[in-house]
């Protein structure tokens, strides 16, 4: 009796995430004029060997690759993370494990770490300051959190939504003057805000000046005198 050829077992628990990294390696690799061997030297030399026969089973969806594999992968094709975690789709929608469908640019600020992937109406702000409290170091997060800083988050948001709007023509629709007056104001608001920090910063400086040079006066009005000479 003839034994049965032995095909390759895909990887058990294969979600829409790890089917998206096995498919952005092969895109990366492709793009970045690499073979499947250039590919495992270069993550070779990197520190985080992987083998050509290992790299292939990545992109066929036979391994899985661990989250120091992604790292390194990363690395490699000089990309954020995000770039194979993400399917690099046109779709309005994507999936993601553990949230299932959700918003493809929503997912992108997601990975991006610029706000939650959902939002709780009536609770946006406070989940949004835990997301930035649990999600990024404290000098990023005093960025974010700065009125400057969420005006420029809005700004993005809305500027992007508005790009997005200007791909379609609708007869009768207004969104796309309405996305355009939006991105208006959030531009204004975020131009208002950093006026602020420049007139902060400048008060702050001459504050300091004058502090700076009260001090050393009475520095030397504090120094004692020379030695006297009989």
């Amino acid at each position: 009796m003839t034994a049965e050829k032995r095909r390759p077992r895909p990887a058990t628990q294969y979600g829409p995430t790890a089917v998206a990294v096995a498919q952005n390696v092969k895109r990366l690799r492709e793009v970045r004029n690499l073979t499947i061997y250039a590919l495992s030297g270069a993550l070779g030399e990197a520190g985080r060997p992987i083998t050509p026969s290992a790299v292939a089973k990545i992109e066929k969806q036979q391994r899985q690759v661990t989250v120091d594999d992604l790292a390194a992968l990363a690395t490699v094709f000089n990309v954020s993370p995000a770039a194979l975690l993400l399917p690099m789709s046109e779709a309005d929608e994507v999936e993601v494990t553990g949230a299932g469908a959700v918003r493809a640019a929503a997912a992108w600020a997601w990975a991006n770490s610029q706000r939650p992937l959902r939002l709780t109406p009536g609770r946006e702000e406070t989940e949004l300051l835990e997301f930035q409290l649990y999600s990024l170091p404290l000098r990023v997060r005093n960025s974010r959190q700065h009125p400057a800083g969420r005006a420029l988050n809005a700004a993005q948001h809305d500027v992007e939504r508005l790009i997005d709007s200007s791909r379609f023509v609708m007869e009768g629709s207004t969104a796309f003057d309405e996305d355009l007056d939006a991105a208006r104001v959030a531009v204004e608001r975020l131009a208002a805000e950093v006026n602020r920090v420049g007139v902060s910063h400048n008060e702050w400086a001459r504050e300091m000046g004058v502090w700076k040079s009260d001090a050393v006066k009475r520095a030397k009005k504090e120094e004692p005198d020379g030695p006297s000479v009989d």
